[in-house]
C-alpha cells in the first residue's frame, strides 16, 4: 500500500479514537450525575465502558466504529435514566396528598 492509504487509515484510527474517547468520558459524566444507577444502568455504564477497553471487538481495535456505537447507545439509555428520574422527582406526591394552599381554603368559623 502507498503512503496515502496510510496516512488515511491513520488518520481514520485518529477520529474514531478521539471520539471513543471523548464518548467514555460523557458515560463517566452521565454516570456521577445518575448517583445509583441501578442494576440497569450499571451494566449499560461499565458494560460500556469494559467493552471500549478490551480489545476483543466486533471489529479490529484501530477501528473504533462498534466502540463508539455501544458506548453511545449506553450514553443514550443512560440519558433516559436521567429523564425518567427527573419525571420522578418533579412529579411530587399526588394531588389529593398535597395540602391546600392557604388561598384556596375556606373559614368555615363565620370570618
Amino acid at each position: 500500500m502507498s503512503w496515502e492509504v496510510w496516512l488515511i487509515l491513520g488518520v481514520v484510527a485518529a477520529v474514531t479514537l478521539v471520539g471513543a474517547v471523548l464518548l467514555a468520558i460523557r458515560v463517566l459524566r452521565m454516570r456521577r450525575l445518575l448517583g445509583d444507577l441501578g442494576v440497569g444502568g450499571r451494566v449499560a455504564c461499565y458494560g460500556a465502558l469494559i467493552y471500549a477497553v478490551v480489545p476483543v471487538d466486533a471489529l479490529p481495535d484501530p477501528i473504533y466504529l462498534d466502540d463508539m456505537a455501544v458506548l453511545a447507545g449506553a450514553l443514550l439509555y443512560l440519558g433516559r435514566l436521567v429523564r425518567q428520574r427527573r419525571a420522578v422527582d418533579h412529579s411530587g406526591p399526588a394531588l389529593a396528598d398535597r395540602p391546600a394552599s392557604p388561598a384556596t381554603t375556606r373559614r368555615t368559623d363565620g370570618q
